[in-house]
């Protein structure tokens, strides 16, 4: 009896690992600003549920991706820049919904929700 609901644990926790979806890769798309649409590109590396990597190729050259993570089909992140005159970081949270090949992503910095969606290359 032990024997078998460790064995059944042991394929629960592997089906639950397998379920997560793998974001590892670069993905690309566009999000609509003051400026109008805008490149927005994704540099993403996965380990268990732990997300890494950068925005890249914006005008204020590459973001480092912090406090990373995948959930099932839920990825979420943050990114800052240095605030103006030596105020408090400007942060901006994404959350997203991984659907096989793309994510459609909500980002909120603080002035109102924006969806957009990319796609992996």
């Amino acid at each position: 009896m032990k024997t078998t609901l460790l064995a059944l644990l042991a394929l629960f926790c592997i089906t639950f690992v397998a379920s997560a979806a793998d974001v590892t890769g670069k993905w690309t798309g566009e999000i609509t600003t003051g400026r109008g649409p805008q490149p927005f590109n994704l540099e993403l590396k996965q380990a268990g549920n732990t997300v890494t990597g950068a925005i890249t190729g914006g005008r204020g050259g590459d973001q480092m991706i912090d406090e990373g993570k995948i959930d099932g089909d839920t990825i979420t992140f943050s990114t800052s820049r240095p605030g103006r005159d030596g105020g408090a970081p400007a942060v901006t949270k994404y959350t997203g919904k991984v659907n096989g090949t793309s994510i459609d992503f909500t980002r909120d910095n603080g002035r109102g929700p924006v969806m957009f969606t990319v796609k992996k290359q």
